[in-house]
């Protein structure tokens, strides 16, 4: 059976030997506790990946991703500490996840700004918001309140940790939703070309919308996962350069920024990679610096892979640009 040499399969091979060679040189990496940790990272990594795949086939981007995690799980956790009901309470951090997301949707779909500006305002918007107005503390402790739905990031399933169990059903949810509906479809359609999308009648403007409401409220639901896992929501992480490996998860894996191609299994790819090197380098002791460094490295390498495998032609660049 013979194998097309696509991006995917180029960089699940470099996967598999980036893990074949960490767990014979690099001491400590196949140890199980670092494994375990590794998989914990890697899906919230892969949840995240799963938004910003979505907009980007859309031909979009998303680099408000860690404001909408950080911030909504983040005051969920502070109104149930505070005395709120987990219900009421879930209803507040989904309301805010659905306005942030309809927002960066309707700038973008409708007012018409570049989803890069809009995108990057709103996440400093609302992570100021949360800062300034809604958190008593940089990190949020996980309260014994919630501990119904701890669940959530917590134990393991079949011996496989639950934030991977998450990361498997969410992928799943989008792999179905982008394949068998017809926004999904839609979606494609738009990323492939918008012009052409919309002189044949598709609702270019909702979908797009639509797009940025579910990346928002997949941003709500990796840092409940995330929060679940460590017991906390670290509120700064918004200043962390985690929006870089997301972008890292997706374009690596295969997803062109030209829209139009891609789907769950890139990032699934793209996330295993990342990953992996992340926590090699971590073991590894290599500083923060020098890692930013490389990763700065890695994502221009990508990008201009993707230049060349999927390039624009005039009609496609006309519109959508990121």
């Amino acid at each position: 059976m013979k194998i097309k040499a696509t991006q995917q399969t180029i960089v699940f091979g470099l996967f598999l030997l980036m893990l074949i060679g960490f767990s014979l040189f690099l001491q400590g990496f196949a140890q199980v506790d670092n494994l375990l940790t590794l998989l914990q990272n890697v899906a919230i990594l892969g949840i995240l990946g799963l938004g910003m795949a979505l907009v980007v086939i859309g031909r979009g981007i998303d680099i408000s991703m860690i404001a909408a995690l950080a911030v909504p799980s983040g005051l969920l956790l502070q109104l149930v500490a505070n005395g709120m009901p987990l219900p009421s309470a879930a209803l507040v951090a989904l309301g805010l996840s659905l306005v942030f997301g309809l927002v960066n949707g309707w700038l973008i779909a409708y007012a018409e700004v570049p989803s890069l500006f809009t995108t990057l305002a709103s996440g400093l918007f609302l992570a100021g918001l949360g800062q300034a107005f809604l958190f008593q503390l940089e990190v949020v402790q996980w309260p014994a309140a919630m501990d119904a739905i701890v669940w959530f990031g917590r134990g393991t399933l079949a011996g496989v940790p639950m934030p991977v169990v998450m990361f498997g059903v969410a992928a799943g949810l989008l792999a179905l939703f982008l394949k068998r509906l017809r926004a999904g479809a839609f979606i494609y359609a738009i990323g492939d070309n918008p012009l052409s999308a919309r002189a044949t009648g598709l609702p270019t403007r909702p979908i797009v919308v639509l797009e940025y409401t579910l990346a928002a409220l997949i941003g709500l639901f990796a840092g409940l996962v995330m929060a679940a896992s460590v017991s906390s929501m670290p509120t700064r992480i918004f200043n962390s350069t985690m929006v870089y490996d997301v972008v890292l998860v997706v374009v690596l894996g295969g997803i062109g920024l030209s829209g139009g191609r891609g789907g769950v299994q890139n990032v699934i790819v793209g996330t295993l990679l990342i990953g992996t090197m992340l926590n090699g380098m971590t073991i590894m002791d290599i500083s923060y610096s020098m890692q930013n460094i490389i990763k700065g490295v890695v994502l221009l390498a990508a990008i201009l892979i993707d230049s060349i495998l999927n390039p624009r032609n005039e009609e496609t660049a006309q519109q959508g640009d990121i």
